[in-house]
C-alpha cells in the first residue's frame, strides 16, 4: 500500500484520469469506485486481494482527486463523475463487471447505470452518498464558506484536512494512511481542488436518481459500518428498503471508511455477493 500507483491515463471529458488494472486480464472484471475527499488508495489493499484471488480489478481516481488532474474551474461535480465513468466503462469494453462503489463513488455508479444506461452484473454499494439529505456539519460550513477556506495558510489547510480524513475512521487510521489520503491536497493545486469538489457538491444529484431506486433490477449489496459518524447507519436501512432484492450487510466497529477500517470483514461481505 505504500507504493500504490495508477500507471495508466485516459483523457475524459473533465480532465486526465489516471487509473490501472490488476490481476489476470481474463479474470471476472470488477470496478471500484472511491469517494470524497479521497482516492483509489482506500482500495488498495481489498484490490489486491481481489486481483491475487483470480479477478481482473479496476481502480481510478476521478478527475480532480487522486493522481487525476486538478485544474482551475473543472468541472468535478457528480453529474460530470458519472458522465466520466460512464467514459471510462465504454474505454475499457467491460461486458457487465461488477461495480464496487464508497461514499460518492456510490453515486457515481448509480447515475452511471440509471442515467446513462451503463450495464452491472452486480452493485455493491459501501457507505454510499445516495439518500437527502446528506453531508456533513463540517462540509457543509465549508461549503457555505468556500472563498474563506482557500485563503487557509497551508499548515492549517493541511492539519485540518487530516482531522477531517480522520474522522471518517472509526478505529483511527494509520498513520501511512492517513498521509497517504491528504497528500493529494497538500499543495497549494491541492488546496484549491480540495474546496473546489465541496463547493460542487449538490444534493439535486441524488434527488435525481434517489426515485429510481426501485427500478433497479441488477443484485445489489449494502455494507456499512455501523459506527459511521459520517452517514448515520439508519441510511442503510432506508436504501435497502428501496431496492428490490437488495441485502443488508453491517459491519461492527466499523466507521465511514470501512474499506480501511475493516478491511478484512468487508472482503469476506464482498467475496459471498461476488461469488
Amino acid at each position: 500500500m505504500d507504493t500504490w500507483e495508477l500507471n495508466r491515463v485516459f483523457g475524459s471529458s473533465a480532465g486526465k484520469v489516471r487509473w490501472d488494472r490488476l490481476g489476470p486480464a481474463d479474470g471476472e472484471p470488477v470496478v471500484l469506485l472511491h469517494g470524497t475527499p479521497f482516492s483509489s488508495y482506500v482500495w488498495a489493499e481489498i484490490a489486491s486481494t481481489l486481483a491475487a484471488g483470480g479477478r481482473q480489478v479496476f481502480v481510478w481516481d476521478m478527475p480532480g482527486y487522486g493522481a487525476s488532474e486538478m485544474a482551475e474551474g473543472q468541472d468535478v461535480s457528480l453529474a460530470a463523475q458519472g458522465r466520466v465513468f460512464a467514459e471510462l466503462m465504454e474505454h475499457w469494453r467491460l461486458p457487465e463487471p461488477s461495480v464496487v462503489a464508497h461514499d460518492f463513488g456510490g453515486c457515481v455508479a448509480l447515475r452511471a447505470h440509471l442515467l446513462h444506461r451503463v450495464p452491472y452484473r452486480r452493485l455493491a454499494l459501501v457507505d454510499p452518498v445516495a439518500l437527502a439529505p446528506w453531508g456533513s456539519p463540517f462540509f457543509r460550513l465549508v461549503g457555505e464558506n468556500t472563498s474563506v477556506f482557500e485563503q487557509l495558510p497551508p499548515s492549517l489547510h493541511r492539519a485540518l484536512v487530516r482531522e477531517y480524513i480522520g474522522s471518517a475512521s472509526h478505529r483511527g487510521l494509520r498513520p501511512g494512511a492517513a498521509e497517504a489520503l491528504a497528500a493529494p491536497w497538500a499543495d497549494r493545486t491541492g488546496q484549491a481542488a480540495f474546496y473546489r469538489q465541496i463547493a460542487q457538491a449538490d444534493q439535486r444529484y441524488t434527488d435525481e436518481v434517489q426515485p429510481l431506486y426501485p427500478d433497479i433490477s441488477l443484485p445489489v449489496t449494502v455494507c456499512w459500518g455501523e459506527e459511521d459518524s459520517w452517514i448515520p447507519v439508519a441510511k442503510a436501512h432506508e436504501l435497502a428498503s428501496l431496492i428490490p432484492g437488495a441485502r443488508l450487510r453491517l459491519v461492527p466497529g466499523a466507521g465511514h471508511l470501512v474499506p480501511l477500517d475493516a478491511p478484512a470483514q468487508l472482503l469476506a461481505a464482498l467475496l459471498d455477493f461476488l461469488g
